[in-house]
């Protein structure tokens, strides 16, 4: 069977470092695993002047412009002649995708004619978008195209089961292997918890502070948030409410969370920090298939309510970590989080549970079940043509 220090990959992405989030934090830790076992790597994605991070590996430009709607993220466009000889000069083994754009599918296309294996990565509900942005009904045509592009890969890695399910149920492939998510236990823990910084922005020690934490866009269940927080109001529950994170949604958000405590963007140990000063952390979002930050607030020691869909069901044990609510129920989401505002014992046993749980993520094992995936198809590959 090949050694992965023999293996070459060309991995495509849509937004491998210029705007951070938890798809290409995860893409950029698989590229550390890769180079550090002696791999051979080359990354093809959207490049701007001024990324948010450094990206891990050799980052090769393709042909993007800004996302009509979202200009802070850029649309790729398929891939130039310098792109395509390149390729030719790194000569992979796989090619890896990891977004069904149009140069995921030139990619895709490229690798056919080669006779090269391919695997695409599943990180988030695209299908889903077009209802932030009152355009549901590009949702079905969205799910047929989706579902084409899958297909016609070997196989696909989705971070959650209860994300493959759902793509098996929609008919995206049916060899979909687990590439979970994992934490940095190093960075994230309850021993972040800082109640100086929390008295600075006016949350006291015994208040409650609820948490969201992620990019402010309203695919991240802004609107949900918002209403559970006046549900909660009305009942007259004590609590605060602690928002992590920046974005083009901020005003709307600020608008709608009079009172709110707004810390901004914040990485690495600040994260970690803000992070662990809440006490309470409520994800109604329902686009990510696994959910990162959900996973971080448990190593934090937060008890998490979130909504029961692809991006949380598979991390919070209902009634023992957290709570999980039927999406888009604020009603159900401010009777579930009400508990933790009054229950000290509650909230910290729960907690507790979180962090116990969170400690089975680790990044290298889990980065390894995609190295396998790569190494089987390769083989298969390899296999079919000795046989021919």
């Amino acid at each position: 069977m090949m050694d992965i220090a023999g293996l070459r990959i060309a991995l495509f992405s849509g937004n491998y470092n210029y705007v951070r989030d938890g798809a290409n934090q995860a893409l950029n830790r698989l590229a550390e695993y890769l180079l550090r076992q002696g791999a051979a790597l080359r990354v093809y994605a959207p490049t701007v002047a001024n990324p948010a991070f450094e990206p891990t590996g050799d980052l090769v430009s393709v042909p993007s412009i800004p996302f009509p709607i979202r200009p802070e993220y850029r649309m790729p466009l398929g891939l130039s002649r310098r792109n395509r000889e390149d390729l030719a000069r790194f000569r992979p083994d796989i090619v890896h995708l990891t977004s069904p754009d149009p140069t995921g599918h030139a990619a895709l296309r490229w690798a056919q004619e080669h006779d090269l294996p391919v695997m695409a990565s599943v990180h988030t509900r695209f299908e889903t978008y077009p209802r932030y942005y009152g355009m549901a009904f590009l949702e079905p045509p969205i799910t047929r195209m989706m579902r084409r592009f899958y297909n016609r890969c070997d196989a696909l890695v989705a971070p959650s089961e209860s994300m493959i399910r759902e793509l098996i149920d929609q008919g995206m492939h049916d060899d979909i292997s687990l590439w979970s998510r994992g934490v940095d236990r190093g960075l994230f823990g309850p021993d972040r918890r800082d109640l100086e910084w929390r008295r600075a922005l006016g949350i006291g020690d015994e208040d409650v502070a609820i948490v969201f934490l992620g990019r402010l866009v309203m695919e991240k269940g802004l609107d949900i948030f918002a209403e559970t927080v006046v549900h909660l109001r009305r009942r007259q529950v004590p609590h605060k409410v602690l928002v992590i994170g920046d974005g083009p949604a901020r005003g709307w958000f600020e608008q709608n969370l009079p009172g709110g405590i707004f810390a901004g963007f914040q990485t690495g140990s600040d994260l970690s920090r803000a992070l662990a000063s809440g006490d309470v952390f409520l994800n109604p979002s329902i686009t990510e298939t696994f959910g990162n930050v959900t996973l971080e607030a448990m190593a934090s020691g937060l008890p998490v309510v979130a909504a029961g869909a692809t991006g949380a069901s598979c991390l919070v044990d209902d009634g023992v970590t957290g709570r999980l609510v039927p999406p888009g129920d604020a009603e159900a989401f401010a009777e579930a989080i009400a508990p933790y505002c009054t229950d000290a014992a509650l909230r910290h046993a729960h907690g507790a549970a979180g962090e116990r749980a969170s400690r089975s993520y680790s990044w290298d094992a889990i980065n390894q079940a995609v190295v396998d995936t790569y190494l089987r198809l390769v083989g298969a590959r390899k296999a079919a043509e000795a046989a021919a």
